[in-house]
Parts: structure tokens; sequence; C-alpha cells
């Protein structure tokens, strides 16, 4: 009698466990900057890996690994020291960039002053926290370029933050689907109107691609654009009724950083072109009517995607309308499969 040994390929493993908790060698954005107050810190999950940011009494901020570099315990439990913190365990303090200034229990201990906790990058941008998380080969942070509907001074922003029990990659794949907006949302005060059947096309740019129908602009979620300017990014906009006050369309520039392999982290920034005092009016009316309509929209997507199947990218059968899905889908497993060769290769063989 033979018996046979189920084989497993680490690098393939290594793959999926990439694709399923985040891509790495990229910024993502981490939560609103206003969730850790001055003297404050926060524990969260992103990527999969529990960490913590602490805000030092003067305003820098700092992220680290939630775990102490003695026994393990989480840091989150301990003590913020202003320009470090205490873990609640035996006491041994660990400053923002991940070196351990001292140990109570053992002065002079050999632990103190290496760099045992890792630490991450950190750059606050338009009201988010946003990190640079790089592999062992990667760890110098590449330039953090955001979209310019978010960076164009006579463009006003909100930011909208959420988090979904849904997997990332079904984020994505509901923005690069346009066609659902006049399905899904077409009974939302802003996508009720336009044709319910369209054709669709990629149009390359130097940083991703638009995929826009061709037979209608300016009605609907009519087209998105999908960046990767060291951040990965969707930008999108949807005509605004007469009601909705002065100014253009209303833009959508979105972000989505993993929590885990089935939760993620959603970034919305809300924007119109508008100065002066069309701005303070548009601020007005985002505040008092809009966000609350926007909001029953964005309930729409999270409650779809929250009752899909963990597995509903699997067996599907797709059609035209998904060719952006497919083609930003390669992509993400193409990549992945990278990283996890790289990582897996010896030093000097990767790339």
């Amino acid at each position: 009698m033979t018996t046979t040994t189920a084989t497993t390929d680490p690098v393939a493993e290594a793959a999926d466990h990439l694709h399923a908790t985040g891509l790495r060698n990229q910024w993502y954005p981490v939560l609103p900057s206003h969730f850790v107050a001055d003297g404050e810190m926060k524990r969260v999950v992103r990527l999969g890996e529990p960490w913590l940011l602490f805000r030092r009494p003067t305003g820098e901020l700092h992220m680290i690994a939630d775990r102490c570099p003695h026994r393990s315990a989480p840091l989150s439990l301990g003590q913020h020291l202003g320009d470090r913190v205490a873990c609640l365990y035996h006491g041994v303090q660990v400053d923002g960039d991940g070196t351990v200034v001292k140990v109570p229990g053992l002065p002079g201990c050999n632990l103190e002053g290496k760099r045992l906790v890792t630490s991450l990058p950190v750059r606050e941008e338009h009201g988010a926290v946003f990190a640079w998380f790089g592999d062992e080969a990667h760890p110098e942070p590449a330039p953090l370029v955001l979209p310019e509907r978010l960076t164009d001074p006579g463009t006003a922003n909100f930011l909208n933050y959420a988090e979904w029990g849904a997997p990332w990659r079904f984020y994505i794949d509901n923005v690069l689907d346009p066609m659902h907006g006049a399905f899904l949302h077409g009974t939302s005060h802003s996508m009720a109107g336009g044709a319910k059947s369209a054709r669709f096309r990629i149009r390359e740019t130097g940083h991703g691609f638009f995929f826009e129908k061709t037979d209608q602009v300016g009605v609907n979620f009519d087209w998105v654009e999908f960046g990767r300017t060291g951040v990965d990014w969707v930008d999108l906009e949807i005509p605004y009724q007469p009601y909705a006050g002065p100014g253009g369309a209303f833009g959508i520039v979105g972000m989505v950083t993993p929590i885990t392999a089935t939760e993620s982290a959603i970034f919305h920034w809300r924007t119109r072109a508008v100065q002066g005092w069309e701005r303070d009016s548009w601020r007005f009316l985002y505040r008092m009517t809009l966000e609350a309509r926007h909001h029953e929209v964005l309930e729409q997507d999270r409650t779809m995607l929250e009752e899909m199947p963990e597995d509903a990218d699997t067996g599907e059968n797709l059609y035209q309308h998904d060719l952006g899905v497919v083609r930003i889908r390669r992509m993400y497993r193409a990549d992945a499969a990278r990283q996890a060769a790289e990582l897996a290769a010896p030093r000097g063989e990767a790339g």
C-alpha cells in the first residue's frame, strides 16, 4: 500500500496571504487623524496585524507593533509616557521608532538601546493618518502622491470613515463596477437617472486606468479612475441635482485598507470644486442635508458586500461590464505572487 503526503507550496501560500490581508510596499490610510488626540494612544488592526498609534503631547504621531519585545504583551495595555510607551506587564519602555529605552526591572539590561519593535513611517494628509507598510526588503517608503482632487486648493473635501465586515477586494470590485449604481442605488438622490444598459471601455493613464461608459457621460455613476501613486485610490464623479447648491459634480476619492482578511477600513473623501462663499454654502448643505443621503448610499454598498459569501469572487459568470473588475483582480493577484516570490528568494536574487 502506497501512501501519499500532501505537499504545499510556501510561496503560493504566502501569495494567498498577501492577497487576503493586503499587499505590502505601499502606503495605506490607517484611520482619521482626530482618532488619536495629543497625548493619547489607540490600538488598531491593519493588514492582519495589531498596531499601536500614540501621539506625543506636541502632536508628533508614531505607529509601532502592538507587541512588547520582552514577553510579547500588548503595549496598548500599557502607559503613555509622552515620547514612549511603558508595557503594563514588566514596565519595559519603547519609544516611537521601536527602540527599548528603559528596562526598569533590570537597569542596564542588554535590551536597552536596541530597536526591537517594528515601527512604520507615518504621514498625516487631508485628515487621515497614512502608514507605509513595507516588507523586509522595502522598509523605506516610496513617495506618497495623492490624487489631484485632494490636493487641488480649489476643491473642498470631507473625510468619511467606516469599517465594513467584508474583504477589502470586495470594495475594490464594487467601485470598479459603475453599472451597479443604476440598480443598487437606482432610487437614491443622485443615481436615479440615466440608462440601465451600457457598454464600457478601459482607458489607460500614466498611473492606472479609467473604466468608463462609452455611451453615457455626466448622468449617473458613469466612470471611475483607478490610480497607483504610492497609494492605491479610486476617483469618480456623480452629478448633483440643483438643490445641492452651487458648484460642480460630486466627487469621491476612495481608498480601502484591509483590517483582516474579512474586514476593511473604508475611506471616502467627498469633494466638490467650490471656492469662496460657494465653498461655505456647500459645507453647510453637506453637513445639514447631503451627508445623511450619502450615508444611505454607502449603507446600500456595505449591506450588499457584507451579505456576499467570502468566496463570492470565485464562482461567478462575468460579462462585458466586468472588464474593470477582471483587470484589477489580475493586477492584485500578480502583485501578490511577485511579492511572495521576492521574499522567498535569497537576498540578491529577488526581482
